[in-house]
């Protein structure tokens, strides 16, 4: 069997050729062998330059990128030899020349160990580079995925390196001995191609697309009928708004999350996070904004094997944990929609589909609601349903976010919904949900907010009054951290008890008072929906909590799963 080492190199450095790589400058030294054999194994195709000392390497590849504008490969051993590129980097960044720089590192048990030749390499450039990555060590019997995301950090280190600002790359590479080859190379062969997505060539673009770009993309969706659109997060009102017009046109159905801004009726599909099992993979994937929040979303897209998975975002960055994004474009979404206009497709085998998948979907949530116990869920399942339209909707993190995009109904109502979605993190969002209604001061401003993530922001309350910013709170308090019952750690008690779920058994009628807020408690839909309706039609600051059991509320959820899943067997779609 190859060793991880091998496996790893030349997956990294083949995707680095098919990129479109050319050139490489290599020195002598040991722990880099892994990337010389690989780049070896292409010397028909590509230049390979041997050096003696790294200062003069560095600076011949710099000479070499500098006469043809394209990126060239600079690979040294771990230790010093990365810092005697240091000057030549600083040229090449100064110059806005493109260069690759490839040094091998030791594994991460040697750092900080007083193990010989091994520094401190993380960063060692500082600002003197575009990008900076730490590459994953190698490992045996790697996941797909693991292999993927080598392939595509070389796509996006090449496009990085050769984008519309030039420049040097720094990946940072480790290495656990063996170094050489344990067997021949025909593992490393095989770990390549043993399935369909090795035959994916991954672009990422970060040049301006041309006209033949256009064409070649409109080509794509004329020729593959079997497509679907996937709007995340990450973009604003304006940009998820535009998408509007178009979408109709293009003929493929469009899953939108709810603080996407493109969740509409007719337009935009929501309830995919309880029917993706039932429908048909697409051939053909576009697309916008973040990665889903959907786990359910997620996999059908992994499990798709589209042919071409279209990621288009214009702020370039990289939105695409599994690994599978096949064109990596940074162009917004209204650009690309607005080229479909005087498409003529508006229906499709999917998009036929899907509806029927989500209109029945919808039926049985609306009953389940209606007929079953109250839950967390079915709170937010109203809020939507209520709140007025032009509102400011603020979700929280952990669970509020997750029970909008799954029981948000797409509405004609034009929601400005927002979440604190880059890092996912809990704190602050008492504040940022006021942040957001001090910046839309005529309008409603409603904030979804579990127990943990009130507590961790309760004095960003005082802004209320002292900055005049009206709220209604719906606070959904199961007391404690109730997403991990979603958690296979919730089969380890008492520890999951202890340390997982702190339950605090507080009384947050306290908080109201404490800030002067009006506070209200509204356990059951009756109470909840006419406590809510007052709130938001008079712009009172309220607290209206809602105690549920994080237990009963997720069987409660399975439940509805369970009967919409029931439904769908009948379907004939």
């Amino acid at each position: 069997m190859s060793n991880p080492s091998t496996v790893y190199a030349t997956t990294f450095v083949d995707e680095l050729v098919r990129s479109g790589l050319k050139h490489v400058c290599l020195v002598p030294g040991s722990r880099h062998t892994p990337l010389v054999l690989a780049f070896a194994r292409h010397g028909e195709t590509i230049n390979i330059y041997s050096h003696l000392d790294e200062r003069s390497a560095s600076f011949f590849a710099l000479g070499l990128a500098l006469a043809t504008d394209e990126p060239v490969a600079l690979v040294c051993t771990s230790g010093t030899a990365g810092a005697n590129f240091f000057p030549a980097i600083i040229e090449a960044h100064q110059s806005r020349v493109p260069l690759i720089v490839l040094t091998a590192d030791r594994p991460h048990e040697l750092r900080q160990s007083g193990a010989n030749q091994t520094i401190d390499q993380v960063k060692m450039f500082g600002d003197f580079v575009l990008w900076f990555c730490d590459a994953p060590l190698p490992e045996e019997n790697p996941p797909a995925v693991a292999l993927r995301n080598l392939r595509t950090l070389a796509a996006r280190t090449y496009a990085k390196a050769n984008g519309i600002r030039k420049g040097v790359v720094h990946i940072n590479m480790p290495f656990r001995k063996p170094l050489e080859p344990t067997e021949s190379n025909q593992l490393v062969e095989s770990s390549n191609s043993q399935s369909s997505e090795s035959n994916k060539i991954f672009r990422v673009r970060t040049m301006p697309f041309i006209h033949d770009d256009m064409t070649w993309i409109r080509q794509i969706v004329r020729e593959n009928e079997k497509g679907v659109i996937v709007c995340g997060g990450g973009f604003s009102p304006a940009e998820g708004f535009g998408i509007y017009p178009h979408s109709n046109a293009i003929g493929y159905p469009v899953f939108a999350e709810t603080y996407s801004h493109v969740r509409h009726p007719n337009k935009a599909l929501g309830a995919y996070d309880f029917y993706t099992d039932f429908a048909t993979k697409p051939d053909v994937i576009i697309r916008f904004g973040n990665v889903p929040l959907s786990k359910q979303l997620n996999e059908f897209i992994v499990s798709s094997d589209a042919k071409y998975i279209f990621h288009f975002d214009s702020s370039g960055v990289w939105s695409d944990d599994s690994h599978l994004v096949t064109h990596e474009i940074p162009l917004p979404p209204s650009t690309i929609m607005s080229m479909f206009a005087n498409y003529e497709r508006s229906h499709s085998i999917l998009s036929t589909q899907y509806s029927a998948l989500e209109n029945t979907t919808w039926q049985v949530i609306d009953h389940e609601i209606e007929t079953g116990e109250y839950f967390d869920g079915a709170v937010v399942y109203d809020v939507v349903d209520l709140i007025p339209g032009g509102s400011t909707l603020f979700a929280g993190n952990s669970l509020p976010v997750r029970h909008l995009d799954q029981f948000g109904k797409p509405t004609n109502k034009r929601i400005f919904a927002y979440a604190n979605r880059g890092a996912s993190g809990i704190d602050g969002n008492i504040s940022t949900a006021l942040g957001a209604g001090a910046g839309r001061p005529d309008k409603p401003l409603v904030a979804i907010i579990g127990d943990i993530t009130f507590y961790h922001d309760m004095n960003g309350l005082l802004a209320v009054h002292r900055c005049g910013v009206p709220i209604t709170i719906v606070l959904l308090n199961n007391d404690g951290g109730g997403i991990f019952h979603r958690l296979p750690i919730r089969e380890h008690d008492p520890m999951f008890t202890d340390y997982f779920i702190t339950a605090h058994g507080l009384d947050y009628s306290h908080a109201a008072k404490l800030y002067g807020l009006d506070y209200v408690r509204a356990d059951t839909r009756d109470a909840f929906r006419q406590a809510f309706t007052e709130s938001v039609t008079n712009c009172n600051a309220t607290i209206i909590e809602v105690r549920t059991d994080a237990q009963a509320d997720l069987k409660r959820r399975n439940e509805i799963v369970s009967a919409v899943h029931a439904r769908l067997r009948e379907l004939d779609v």
